[in-house]
């Protein structure tokens, strides 16, 4: 049953149906083919899995990326970064990295972070000298730290997906993202010395801090959410709806770089958006009674069991095996479908679910910049006017970086556990 739904689901996919169709269709024919249930039931499963709480934190997430991009945050953003980090080797890489983190903690999402400063980002590093290839490299490959650091919307789905406390798990992303811009950092120092690009400027305090203050405001959003939600004063959905009034309050009236007549378009923008996501989210729920209905997490279980030797090498198949995925399957999409089917096996062998859960979202985040499907490939080709052939060569190196860094979550556990487990959160 599982076998029929994924090959027919692969073949839609092929021929350019969308994922959530093609999900769906591929469900109710497999189900349709091997049992009896009736259709009204397959309908009410997927009323049921939009008919959660959680799940509205994700259109809400996604307005406050919306507006901090039509509302100019960035470029105050970029200035910071450029502020604290530009005067080391390699200073305009080094910003091009502390800008995603910081607008990553802002937006939470990837193709946000390319549409908003990856254009001021490339510009930036061409005038310091940096080759296009390698400035369009590093932009795209550092995109991904924005759906990794808190508040991240591919982790809140993630949390939804497996009833998992979406407040722990955005702080355990903290860690793990900023780990990976350190890495980033050293490999953009090692390469900047080494072919003489970007020489330092002088540290200059009193830029610090005229554009710390002006980019204060925007950079308190994450630590609103984060202590809300870790002290308990408002849930994750909660948070997402304070986040979209205070993103409202910046844009809209203190900055007023986004007219109220702007406004019908952001939010259709939004629920366009919104609704692609949440509709996977439904089919993906067909999907999954198909794969427990045949019983596939045990034999995954039974499977990993047999080729691995514990919960490292078991998680280190997950790994390869999400690399392959992220490369032909939305991230969204392939969370929906492989969370219920990989989470179980997995902690069955002694992998932890929020260390599985967050490598998990990590992996994937590959696929936003690895052909043929990456979102964020497509868009840094558009941003910079270069052939995605150009991009992906510009990328490998900055990409190895990312999977080196990816590997060393997943062999250290520690690495995204001990911040949540100080913090007595888990």
């Amino acid at each position: 049953m599982s076998l029929v739904l994924l090959a027919l689901f692969l073949t839609m996919s092929v021929f350019g149906v969308p994922l959530a169709i093609a999900l769906g269709l591929s469900s109710v024919i497999a189900i349709a083919m091997f049992t009896s249930a009736p259709i009204d039931l397959m309908a009410q499963s997927m009323f049921s899995a939009m008919n959660s709480f959680l799940l509205v934190a994700v259109p809400l997430f996604i307005l406050v990326g919306v507006l901090m991009e039509r509302g100019r945050v960035a470029e105050k953003l970029f200035d910071f970064a450029e502020a604290m980090v530009g005067w080391l080797p390699g200073g305009l890489g080094h910003v091009n990295v502390a800008s995603s983190v910081i607008f990553g903690g802002v937006s939470g999402s990837s193709v946000a972070d390319i549409a908003s400063i990856g254009a001021i980002e490339i510009k930036a590093m061409e005038r310091h000298g940096f080759p296009k290839g390698y400035a369009v490299g590093l932009t795209l490959c550092t995109s991904t730290l924005s759906s990794i650091v808190p508040p991240s919307i591919l982790i809140v789905i993630a949390g939804s997906i497996a009833n998992a406390s979406i407040g722990t798990l955005l702080v355990a992303g903290l860690i793990p993202g900023l780990f990976i811009a350190f890495a980033f950092m050293v490999f953009n120092h090692i390469y900047a010395v080494r072919y003489g690009f970007n020489p330092p400027s002088p540290f200059n305090l009193r830029l610090v801090l005229k554009t710390g203050l002006a980019a204060i405001l925007p950079m308190l959003t994450p630590v609103i959410l984060l202590v809300g939600i870790v002290d308990g004063y408002f849930t994750p959905t909660e948070a997402a709806g304070i986040a979209v009034l205070y993103t409202l309050f910046l844009s809209v009236i203190l900055y007023r770089t986004i007219s109220p007549r702007e406004l019908p378009g952001i939010f259709i923008e939004t629920a366009r958006t919104s609704g692609t996501i949440l509709f996977i989210a439904a089919t993906a729920k067909l999907a999954a009674w198909v794969f427990t209905y045949d019983g596939l997490p045990a034999q995954v279980a039974t499977f990993l069991g047999a080729i691995s030797t514990g919960p490292t090498m078991a998680l280190v198949l997950i790994f390869l095996f999400l690399i392959v995925v992220g490369m032909f399957m939305d991230a969204i999409a392939a969370m929906f479908i492989l969370i219920p089917v990989l989470l179980p096996p997995a902690v069955s062998l002694g992998v932890d679910p929020i260390h599985f859960l967050v490598v998990m979202v990590i992996t994937l985040t590959l696929g936003l910049v690895t052909p043929p499907v990456g979102v964020c490939l497509f868009a840094v080709a558009q941003v910079a006017k270069m052939s995605i052939e150009d991009v992906v060569k510009g990328s490998l190196a900055p990409m190895s970086i990312l999977i080196a860094a990816i590997l060393a979550l997943v062999l250290f556990p520690s690495l995204t556990l001990w911040p949540i487990r100080i913090l007595g959160l888990y």
